[in-house]
């Protein structure tokens, strides 16, 4: 059942629309991620759910208590309305502890002083900072500064949590290890996330579902797995994971890698209600290529021109006619020598009209 909910929410600066007609519907205690690149409208849904900006246009609901709606005129302020924020600035107070930073915004809102302590106190003990309570934050790491934002939000026992880049200013390792604090924390409190970020793994690694964005444009919304499996569309396959596009072009009715002089191989060929279009774009992703023998006629030919180690995985990067597709195997899977000739077997072809 949606919790919280968008009604063709529109909203404009000036003559540029950043967020447009944008419907959607978040489940109570669901984790809901919003992926975009820098610009597409992302941030500024988030301000709106959180108060932040006015709507141009449209309504937002929590439950059935409306929040947010320039038609009739109603606007609940941010401090009503309940929700716990974290955002890319940890926005700690240095001259405060650890244990006042997360109590404040308790005492703002006048609780009683016994309420304001357990409150604090598990919203400490949650994020893994009671020994560290009466320390500065000015002292912590960026991870712990981080999760005194974390706890902060927590001990208002938030309806939504709205987090915007909480984790970009962190090292990976500590941005892996606050990904997954943040998960148990939902668990436990049973709150609903709705999540900004541009980094595709946080969004994969969090998410229940994803919405992928572009200026202000809902590309998609659904699992991680479908929106990686399934792309709607040459945006999204571009934008989520490695991808390859390779220019086809059609020449008396049969298909050819743009620069290269052998017709597509039989396995390869583009479905028949692409096959009016003068350019194709055929998609692949690195990890779904596969080197083949030398003599398979359902092969693509190219040559390797460059052969990176990166651990666990070879990066071979493969020239065909005019054109670049990179591949990625396991270390310990045989592949071809710089200079050398190829030949590759894509898995998971996807086509796309060209642009």
């Amino acid at each position: 059942m949606s919790y919280v909910r968008l009604v063709n929410v529109t909203k404009k600066f000036g003559d540029v629309t950043a967020v447009n007609s944008l419907n959607l519907e978040i489940g109570k205690g669901e984790c809901f991620s919003m992926l975009g690149p820098s610009g597409c409208g992302k941030t500024t849904t988030l301000r709106m759910v959180a108060g932040f900006e006015d709507l141009s246009e449209g309504e937002i609901y929590v439950g059935d208590r409306l929040i947010s709606s320039p038609k009739r005129n109603f606007y609940l302020p941010p401090e009503k309305r309940n929700f716990g924020m974290v955002f890319q600035a940890f926005a700690v107070w240095p001259h405060l502890s650890v244990y006042e930073n997360v109590a404040f915004p308790l005492r703002i809102r006048k609780l009683p002083a016994a309420e304001v302590e357990k409150r604090t106190q598990d919203a400490l003990r949650s994020t893994n900072l009671l020994k560290v309570a009466e320390d500065s934050p000015a002292d912590l790491s960026g991870g712990g500064k981080q999760r005194v934002a974390l706890a902060r939000a927590l001990a208002i026992n938030p309806d939504v949590m709205l987090l915007d880049e909480p984790l970009s200013s962190l090292d990976p390792h500590l941005r892996e290890e606050m990904r997954f604090e943040i998960k148990d924390l939902q668990r436990k409190y049973g709150f609903s996330i709705i999540y900004v970020t541009h980094d595709q793994s946080e969004a994969m690694a969090l998410s229940d579902r994803i919405l992928v964005m572009r200026s202000g444009v809902v590309q998609q919304i659904d699992t991680p797995l479908n929106v990686y499996n399934q792309p709607a569309n040459k945006f999204v396959f571009s934008f989520i994971g490695l991808s390859n596009f390779l220019d086809i072009v059609w020449e008396d009715g049969r298909a050819f890698v743009r620069g290269e002089h052998a017709a597509l191989p039989a396995s390869l060929m583009p479905p028949e209600s692409m096959r009016g279009e003068d350019v194709l774009s055929l998609a692949s992703r690195p990890s779904e290529i596969d080197f083949i023998t030398e003599g398979d006629e359902q092969g693509l030919r190219g040559i390797l021109s460059r052969k990176a180690f990166l651990g666990e995985i070879i990066d071979y990067q493969v020239k065909i006619g005019d054109q670049e597709m990179r591949v990625q195997k396991g270390r310990r899977d045989p592949g071809p020598e710089l200079g050398e000739a190829c030949n590759l077997r894509l898995l998971r072809p996807f086509w796309y009209a060209g642009e």
